[in-house]
C-alpha cells in the first residue's frame, strides 16, 4: 500500500494574499488550499508568515483554520525577503527534526523557493506547491512532485464581505468585479501527455487504472490538474478522453482500465508555448515606450488581439492571458508585477536590456576607419599630387646598346688577347 502522507503546510501570505488578488481579484482564503491539501493527506503542521499587524482580517482567517501565525517584523531597512528565509528554515528544520512529516506544501508562487523544493526532495520528501498559474513561477511547477493551482479550486464568484464593503467606499469607477474560473481547455490538448504515460505503464508492465496513470501523468508534468479540462475528478477527465475516441476504456467501475489507441490522434497537434513568443516579442517592440514605464495587462492583450488576430491562449494551453504572461516572464520577455489596485503591470524584460560588461572590465576601443588612398586620375582635378615619374633604366640601357654609345656600349666585353707564356727563372743551388 502506498504510504500515508503527513502534510506540513507553510504559507507565505504576503505573496499568494496579492498574488490572488492582483490575477483573480478576490481576497485569499486559506480554507481553501488547505481543503485541496486534505484529499492528498493529512495535515499534521500548518504555519504562515506575514506582518501581521497590517493583516486584521486574515489573522481571523487563520485563527478560525487553526494556522500558527508567525510574526515578521520589518526592519528600519527593508525586509523584503524575511519572510521567505524565515519560512525555508523552519521547513528545514522539521525535515531533520520530525521523520515521520513526509510532504511538505508551499502555498506560495515565488520562484525563490526552488532551492528548498529540491533539498527537500533530495531527503525524499513529497513536495506540493500551492498558488496561481497566473503568478506562480513555471519552473517552481515544473520542480515539484505537483502543483495545485489556485483557479482550479474556486467555485462560481462571490464577493467577500470586505471586499464589497471597500467597493462600496471606492465607488463605480474603482469597482473590479471577480473573475469566474477561467475557461476549460480542450481535452485533446492532454492526448500527448496520456499517450505518453501509458507507454511508460507499459515498459513497466503494470496495469495501466485510473490511479497509476495519473501518479504517472503527474511525475512527466506535475503542473497538469483535471480541473484544467473542466473536468471534477479524474474518472470524468478519462471518461472525455474516452467519448472523443482518444483511448479505450475497459473493466468495472473503480477498477477501470485505460488502453491507448494508436489510431486515433488529434486532426492537429496542439502547438507548443514557445510558438506563442515571436507575436508577443513584436508587440512588445511596437509598444516599446509604452511599456517602458509599466502597462495593463489587459491593454497589452488589446494590442495582442489587434494585432496578432489569430493568438489565442487557450491553443498554446493557458487559459487566460495572465497564465501566458507568467509563462513569458520565465522566458525573460517581460517582467510582470502585481499590484493591490490595479492588477498585473507589465515591463519590458531582461532581453529587451542587454547586460553591463563587469565592473573594472577594459571597455572596447572605438573602431577606426582607415581611408584608401584616393588614386589619381590624370587630366582630372583631385587633392592627391601628381606621382614622380619613375626612370626607366631597362629602356635606356637597351636603347644605349642599340646605338653602341653611352654606358652600354662601353661596358661591352673587349675581344680576348692570346695568352703569353713566360720563362720560368731556374732555380740555382749550391754545387755538392
Amino acid at each position: 500500500m502506498q504510504e500515508r502522507l503527513n502534510i506540513a503546510v507553510f504559507v507565505d501570505y504576503d505573496n499568494i494574499e496579492i498574488g490572488v488578488k492582483s490575477t483573480l481579484e478576490r481576497e485569499f482564503d486559506v480554507s481553501v488550499a488547505l481543503n485541496a491539501l486534505k484529499e492528498r493527506g493529512d495535515i499534521v503542521a500548518k504555519f504562515a508568515y506575514a506582518n501581521w499587524a497590517r493583516q486584521e482580517g486574515a489573522t481571523r482567517q487563520m485563527a478560525a483554520n487553526a494556522v500558527q501565525m508567525v510574526q515578521r517584523i520589518p526592519s528600519p531597512r527593508g525586509d523584503k525577503n524575511g519572510a521567505d528565509i524565515n519560512l525555508a528554515l523552519d521547513a528545514l528544520e522539521m525535515a531533520f527534526t520530525h521523520n515521520h512529516v513526509n510532504a511538505f506544501a508551499i502555498v506560495s508562487g515565488d520562484s525563490d523557493f526552488i532551492p528548498l523544493v529540491n533539498k527537500l526532495k533530495e531527503f525524499g520528501k513529497t513536495v506540493f506547491v500551492v498558488g496561481g498559474k497566473a503568478f506562480t513561477s513555471t519552473i517552481l511547477q515544473q520542480n515539484c512532485h505537483e502543483f495545485v493551482s489556485y483557479e482550479s479550486l474556486l467555485d462560481e464568484p462571490q464577493k467577500p464581505q470586505r471586499q464589497q464593503q471597500q467597493q462600496q467606499h471606492q465607488g463605480p469607477h474603482r469597482q473590479r468585479q471577480p473573475r469566474n474560473r477561467p475557461a476549460p481547455l480542450d481535452p485533446a490538448q492532454a492526448v500527448p501527455l496520456v499517450e505518453r504515460a501509458l507507454q511508460v505503464v507499459e515498459r513497466r508492465g503494470l496495469r495501466p487504472q485510473l490511479g497509476l496513470l495519473k501518479s504517472t501523468m503527474l511525475q512527466l508534468d506535475s503542473a497538469f490538474t483535471e480541473k484544467a479540462y473542466g473536468s471534477g475528478s479524474f474518472s470524468d477527465f478519462v471518461e472525455k478522453l474516452k467519448n472523443a475516441g482518444y483511448v479505450n476504456v475497459a473493466g468495472e467501475e473503480g477498477r477501470y482500465l485505460i488502453e491507448r489507441k494508436t489510431s486515433a490522434k488529434p486532426e492537429k497537434p496542439a502547438p507548443k508555448p514557445d510558438e506563442a513568443l515571436p507575436g508577443l516579442r513584436d508587440v512588445l517592440e511596437t509598444h516599446r515606450l509604452d511599456i517602458e514605464n509599466g502597462c495593463l495587462a489587459g491593454d497589452l492583450e488589446s494590442w495582442m488581439q489587434a494585432e496578432v488576430p489569430a493568438f489565442d491562449p487557450a491553443a498554446f494551453g493557458f487559459q487566460e492571458f495572465a497564465e501566458f504572461l507568467n509563462y513569458a516572464q520565465d522566458k525573460l520577455l517581460v517582467r510582470v508585477e502585481p499590484d493591490e489596485e490595479k492588477g498585473l503591470l507589465v515591463y519590458l524584460g531582461a532581453e529587451f536590456y542587454p547586460p553591463a560588461p563587469p565592473e573594472g572590465s577594459p571597455e572596447p576601443e572605438p573602431e577606426v576607419e582607415v581611408e584608401e588612398p584616393q588614386p589619381y586620375v590624370k587630366g582630372q582635378p583631385s587633392m592627391v599630387p601628381e606621382p614622380e615619374p619613375k626612370p626607366h633604366r631597362g629602356g635606356r640601357r637597351r636603347k644605349d646598346a642599340a646605338s653602341g654609345t653611352g654606358a652600354a656600349a662601353s661596358k661591352q666585353r673587349k675581344p680576348r688577347q692570346p695568352r703569353t707564356t713566360r720563362a720560368r727563372p731556374r732555380k740555382t743551388g749550391p754545387v755538392v
